[in-house]
């Protein structure tokens, strides 16, 4: 696992991708490995902005970001997942910061927690969970916009090739992480203490009437059908 970044240090990342009127989606570098890290920001009714995985952008992405809506909650999912967070709450200040209850002591190792998922004001368009299975370690997102509903997961899935450099192997022939869309070897290890309740939460957001996107913090969007589809598929893995 990388150290966090305490200064604004830009790696290479692909252009905002803006999927729906509240919903962009970022895909970024890892230091020193092939794999791809995904930032999904969602706007509030009333304009804030909520950082999910964050990934510092160069200064025009981050014009644009300003230009959308104010960052106003930065969601760090996981003990893991926490290599800008310190870096965004410098840049921004105001920022409160969110972590799943479970990852909290992990999180504050790098920037202090405000709120847990449960501490989340409620708000028609965002909310958080944590999800059953993991020990509230890990929760889903889920956005709500004019084409219906996101759902944004962390490492309890992931959705990508496999890679054939040497980290990147490791990481994804043995350690299990690819094919996607599944369930890693290292996440059944590490992260999930009950399969089944995990695999009925999957199940249940496979079955969400109005789900049109699935994002994951590494890699690929599934959209449509394919949104269900991976989380149906990732479950069979569980």
């Amino acid at each position: 696992m990388a150290k966090a970044f305490d200064a604004w240090n830009v790696l290479e990342h692909g252009p905002i991708e803006k999927l729906s009127d509240n919903l962009w989606r970022v895909d970024g570098a890892l230091p020193g490995m092939s794999l791809r890290r995904v930032m999904t920001l969602a706007r509030l009714d009333d304009g804030g902005v909520v950082v999910h995985s964050a990934i510092a952008l160069g200064e025009a992405e981050m014009a644009a970001l300003e230009a959308w809506g104010t960052p106003r909650y930065l969601v760090v999912p996981s003990g893991i997942h926490r290599l800008d967070a310190s870096a965004f709450k410098r840049r921004y200040p105001l920022l409160r910061v969110v972590a799943p209850r479970g990852a909290r002591a992990k999180v504050s190792e790098v920037v202090p927690v405000d709120l847990t998922y449960e501490d989340f004001p409620i708000d028609p368009t965002v909310q958080l969970r944590t999800l059953q299975g993991v020990a509230d370690a890990e929760g889903v997102m889920t956005v709500r916009s004019s084409d219906g509903v996101s759902v944004v997961l962390n490492d309890v899935m992931f959705n990508m090739d496999t890679k054939r450099d040497v980290m990147g192997w490791l990481f994804t022939t043995v350690l299990g992480s690819a094919p996607g869309p599944r369930v890693s070897r290292l996440a059944k290890l590490m992260l999930v203490k009950d399969s089944a309740a995990l695999r009925r939460e999957f199940e249940r957001l496979a079955e969400l009437p109005d789900l049109v996107r699935l994002i994951v913090s590494h890699e690929k969007l599934a959209v449509g059908p394919a949104a269900a589809d991976a989380l149906r598929r990732a479950a069979a893995y569980l």
